[in-house]
């Protein structure tokens, strides 16, 4: 781990496995923190909201915390153009 406190005291840039990620959730209501922390090895909680883990599983931090946001997105988007299309189907039946 390098101290990056004084960037003038490093004469190069730290890479990934000398740094720490620092992901903070701001609604962490149904995120699995304990699933997360197992799959990121050499990570921890910091506070109830905040997982800090090793720069180098930035990659797969990343994809484990979106895609199941990715997945709710595109549900919620067939959902509401299931409804849209129904509703559209709906108002245009004429009646002779």
């Amino acid at each position: 781990m390098v101290d990056t406190s004084n960037p003038f005291a490093s004469t190069t840039i730290p890479n990934a496995d000398e740094s720490m990620l620092v992901i903070r959730f701001a609604n962490p209501r149904g995120s699995d923190f304990p699933y997360l922390l197992s799959m990121l090895d050499g990570s921890h909680m910091s506070r109830a909201n905040t997982i800090v883990c090793p720069g180098g599983k930035m990659a797969l931090a990343m994809q484990l915390i979106f895609t199941p946001m990715i997945w709710r997105i595109v549900e919620n988007a067939k959902k509401a153009r299931d409804r849209c299309y129904s509703k559209r189907f709906f108002f245009n039946i004429r009646i002779i």
